[in-house]
């Protein structure tokens, strides 16, 4: 995670030249045109890049009194919006959890954690192999799926490895903990088609196998899938994206991300775990006392301040506090706010709808009177897990514990001249 990927060089600045007026015949032809020449060689990669960047539109002094833009084939964002995910290698993006309202993140904007890319999958030629400790061995296709019974489910998904360690004061929400993402899945509950296949008595553990160039791989519980598994094939109302494991992916809320196999090929059912590469060399950590945890699946309760947050400033008086909290145990109880680096903390508000083992916005109206100000948040979900602090992390799994399954509290500082900045805090 940490490859750095190449820059792309700069592109000529724009700035000075006036803006035209496009037609969709236009757009269309010059689409065709970077299509053709970077077919040829002939366009480098900052010369698509700069044909392809979304520009400022001209604005009519009254938008009342002209013509709008014709109804297209998708719709887009508003050329003043601009959120982009973060990349801090060729294979991890962040969220930009501090640029989003609500609680489902757009699916371009879902985070990624990869390790052998994008693989292209023709859901015509798509298969799921269902083997082991079964009756019947099956085989499922993309439309055998989706002619089971479907179900619809709004869950987060968050990489295990989601927190940087001690980030500078320019840290973000999206910087600090952007691997996490939320969306409404669809598909056949797993207990569905192991029913299918018939589960032998001994079966206790099943393999999920993906189809990437890593053929990643996890050893899963079968009661998680007699629980509230999933094989899903939709998110937020359409298939699956690309990299988010289309066509097929496993689902297992509140899980660490990597569990919810992408691209899954194959389930095989067995009577122990697999010992696979990403439960032994990985996601498995180093605690005190020269021990490891391993199978550390549910991801504990956390909670982030999306606003405000670095960079912005606020104003003094009345100010809006808010951000998310969320729990791999259930629903979020509390969400709380400290204004004095945690002596005493307060509750915010709660938005709805408050599900389990889902992002929840929490927000909170604070009168800010000009002082330098720390505000830290901290979640309490139902089974009563409060979310620790770092120094509480420390003392329970170790100063050089591994780099998975970090939750502590943190928060923002409000210099006196209302600049926001990330509350650091030294791993020691």
């Amino acid at each position: 995670m940490t490859d750095t990927p190449e820059a792309l060089p700069p592109t000529e600045s724009t700035a000075s030249e006036p803006v035209l007026d496009v037609t969709r015949r236009d757009l269309l032809a010059g689409a065709a045109a970077i299509a053709a020449a970077s077919a040829l060689g002939e366009l480098g990669a900052s010369d698509i890049a700069a044909q392809e960047a979304p520009s400022v539109p001209s604005v009519p002094p009254d938008p009342t009194k002209v013509p709008g833009a014709p109804a297209g084939d998708t719709g887009a964002r508003s050329a003043f919006e601009t959120p982009v995910r973060e990349h801090s290698s060729s294979y991890v993006s962040r969220t930009p959890l501090h640029e989003l309202e609500g609680t489902i993140t757009p699916a371009d904007l879902h985070y990624e954690r990869h390790h052998g890319g994008i693989p292209t999958i023709d859901p015509n030629r798509y298969e799921l192999l269902v083997h082991g400790l079964v009756e019947r061995p099956i085989v499922f296709s993309l439309q055998d799926l989706e002619r089971l019974p479907a179900v619809t489910r709004t869950c987060f998904l968050e990489c295990s490895g989601n927190m940087r360690r001690n980030g500078p004061e320019e840290t973000t929400a999206q910087s600090l903990c952007g691997l996490t993402s939320q969306s409404e899945w669809t598909g056949v509950p797993l207990a569905v088609v192991l029913d299918e296949a018939g589960v032998q008595a001994g079966a206790s553990w099943f393999l999920a196998e993906g189809m990437d160039a890593a053929v990643l791989s996890r050893s899963i519980p079968l009661e998680k899938a007699y629980d509230d598994a999933l094989l899903v094939y939709a998110q937020n109302g359409e298939a699956i994206r690309p990299a988010n494991g289309y066509p097929v992916r496993l689902l297992l809320p509140g899980w660490e991300g990597n569990t919810s196999v992408k691209w899954l090929r194959r389930l095989e059912l067995a009577d122990r775990p697999f010992m696979s590469r990403e439960e032994t060399s990985k996601y498995t950590e180093g605690i005190k006392g020269g021990k490891a945890r391993q199978f550390s699946f549910v991801m504990d309760a956390r909670s982030v301040i999306t606003h405000p947050n670095y960079p912005a400033h606020v104003k003094q008086g009345w100010n809006e506090v808010g951000g998310l909290a969320w729990s791999g145990r259930g629903r979020i109880a509390r969400a709380d706010l400290s204004f004095d680096e945690g002596d005493t903390w307060v509750s915010a508000e709660l938005q709805e709808p408050v599900l389990s083992k889902a992002h929840t916005r929490f927000r909170y109206l604070w009168r800010w009177d000009g002082a330098e100000t720390t505000v830290m948040s901290r979640a309490v979900d139902e089974t009563g897990y409060v979310q620790p602090s770092l120094r509480e992390l420390i003392d329970a799994r170790g100063l050089h514990s591994g780099p998975y399954h970090r939750n502590p509290i943190t928060g923002v500082r409000i210099r006196t001249d209302g600049q926001v900045v990330y509350r650091t805090e030294p791993w020691e």
